[in-house]
């Protein structure tokens, strides 16, 4: 897992699991605590994420909040796109252009940004 970018956008890459959730949690904190305005996550180039992955990102969705920033996913993968959906995510997390329609996605229950 790889994450590089300033305190308003930032890249995450490789793998978002247990094995690097304290290093991941540890760079957003940083970037949430030290910024304004929104936090944008471009995960295209993220390659998979487990539970725990899933969990900094809301871990990191609730910090923003707390300092009256939103945290922005942006080029979420379809098989993630899925995830977000299975789980309702979709409905909590701001999404970057919405999700795709298609695939199992639901047009009517995809957030636009």
């Amino acid at each position: 897992m790889y994450i590089r970018g300033e305190h308003a956008e930032l890249v995450v890459g490789g793998r978002l699991d247990v094995r690097s959730a304290a290093d991941a949690r540890a760079v957003l904190h940083t970037a949430i605590d030290s910024g304004r305005g929104d936090l944008v996550l471009d995960l295209t180039e993220l390659d998979s994420w487990d539970a725990t992955g899933l969990g900094v990102i809301m871990g990191a969705h609730r910090r923003a909040g707390r300092a009256g920033r939103r945290l922005v996913l942006r080029g979420v993968p379809a098989r993630m796109q899925r995830l977000l959906v299975a789980t309702k995510l979709h409905r909590i997390l701001a999404i970057e252009g919405g999700l795709a329609v298609g695939a199992g996605l639901e047009a009517e229950a995809m957030p636009r940004v």
